[in-house]
């Protein structure tokens, strides 16, 4: 089976890029030719193919992986709606903003806005599967309606911020904030958490559909699960309570 395109950075970027057109729209049976006429717009308004910035090599398979420092390539992944995006490192702000479908797996860190919504949007990510399996900035998750976010790292602060529904799991610590303005979906702790005062602890349970999530994650993604987490209890905080309220958190407790 073809490992789909390669795109390999051709040298450190130099200033901040957003790559926030490359996979939008249908992109999955590109081929490296065509997929390196994408634009990328960089800092100062130039823009340039993707190809001026990467070298594109493979068949189209549903499957992109990029290769290099994208840590200064911004809103990669950017409405993404199908297939499967690999990216070997770290990489910018807003990645995966504003996804509807597809799987899109960073190997290290993000930036702030992972899986949330564009400035003017009412709704942030509304399907898919985004994967951090470092750390974040900021706002991952913001105003997200559809779809699973995971963190295998720490947030810097406000995960799920104004969640609409969903599920946002964070591995480390979920950092201050967490669920603000939240209507519904799920917050999951696995890591510590300081629950905010707008949520009401409602019970301490262990939730069926989460032990499904976690093992899908283990298995399809080969993400380390501990079993502490599919055999542990959680404890359930209702809120925001400044908003709707029907939202939750769910912070694991024990084994």
């Amino acid at each position: 089976m073809s490992e789909g395109i390669a795109a390999r950075l051709r040298e450190p970027l130099r200033a901040r890029a957003d790559l926030g057109a490359v996979l939008a729209g249908g992109w999955s049976g590109l081929t490296a030719a065509e997929l390196a006429r994408r634009p990328v717009r960089l800092a100062g308004g130039a823009s340039v193919g993707l190809g001026d910035l990467f070298e594109l090599t493979g068949a189209p398979a549903g499957r992109i992986r990029f290769q290099g420092d994208l840590t200064r390539a911004d809103r990669l992944g950017a409405a993404l709606a199908e297939g499967e995006v690999i990216v070997e490192g770290g990489v910018g702000d807003e990645t995966g903003i504003g996804m509807s479908g597809g799987v899109m797996d960073v190997r290290g860190d993000a930036g702030a806005r992972a899986g949330g919504a564009e400035a003017e949007a009412r709704r942030g990510m509304t399907g898919g599967e985004l994967l951090v399996r470092g750390g974040t900035g900021p706002e991952p998750g913001a105003r997200m309606r559809r779809g699973l976010l995971v963190v295998g790292g720490d947030v810097a602060s406000h995960a799920g911020a104004g969640l609409i529904a969903g599920t946002v799991i964070v591995f480390g610590k979920a950092g201050p904030a967490p669920g603000r303005w939240s209507k519904r979906g799920s917050i999951v702790a696995l890591g510590p958490i300081q629950i905010p005062p707008t949520y009401r602890y409602a019970c301490t349970y262990q939730p069926d559909h989460l032990r499904v999530t976690l093992l899908r994650i283990r298995t399809r993604h080969h993400l380390e699960v501990p079993d502490r987490y599919l055999s542990g209890l959680y404890r359930r905080y209702a809120g925001d309570l400044a908003d709707l309220g029907r939202g939750e958190i769910l912070a694991w407790a024990a084994e």
